[in-house]
């Protein structure tokens, strides 16, 4: 079964507050997402895997710890997860970024598909899906059932805040995909967003209305 981390770290709940203030602008919102999504990274990346290297300090030889070389992909569900990925790559330079498109049909709240481009070693990397808003849920589990089509095996989800029948709709269509989130919110509103929220994540990131 799935686990949901809901990141509860002060700075994390502190920055999140400005990033829901609906007075806080496109430049500075950009950037909150950014610091935010980097320290949400920190705890997506606590198993990755360590191995032992001898290092020459200005003193001696010692022996250090470094990553294990397993590779990375981080993976946003276009528009609004682009706005995550760099706070990921300042973290991981070295991951690839492949980029999924998906849209909601306002009438019926379902997810269509419009672009997928992933890199071509996919199913050999640990992805990193970033999406600001877990709501429904149905971009995401889509997203992630395309993600398993071309062979990616060990995922984790990532977002800002979530609802609790988007959390329920991804555990209960991938059981094996962690979600790591800042806040867990109280319900889905009629029109499908999160309540309180912050409003529409890509309107918000790119100025658009």
């Amino acid at each position: 079964m799935s686990k949901v981390t809901e990141i509860k770290h002060p700075l994390v709940l502190h920055k999140l507050a400005y990033i829901r203030d609906k007075n806080t602008g496109a430049k500075e919102f950009r950037e909150l997402v950014h610091e935010v999504s980097m320290l949400i990274a920190y705890e997506v990346t606590r198993d990755l895997q360590l191995e032992e290297v001898d290092i020459e300090t200005p003193i001696q030889w010692t022996k250090c710890k470094t990553l294990a070389g397993k590779k990375i992909a981080v993976v946003p569900i276009l528009r609004a997860g682009l706005g995550m990925v760099d706070g990921v790559l300042t973290l991981i330079p070295a991951a690839k970024v492949g980029h999924i498109g998906l849209y909601r049909d306002e009438e019926t709240l379902e997810p269509v598909e419009y672009f997928c481009k992933l890199p071509v070693d996919i199913q050999e990397r640990d992805v990193i899906v970033t999406d600001p808003m877990l709501a429904t849920g149905g971009s995401a589990a889509d997203a992630l059932t395309m993600l398993k089509a071309k062979g990616a095996k060990n995922i984790k989800l990532m977002c800002l805040i979530a609802a609790p029948e988007g959390i329920k709709k991804v555990m209960d269509t991938h059981p094996d995909v962690d979600i790591f989130v800042a806040a867990i919110d109280e319900r889905l509103n009629e029109h499908g967003y999160i309540v309180p929220g912050l409003g529409d994540a890509g309107d918000r990131l790119y100025g658009t209305k």
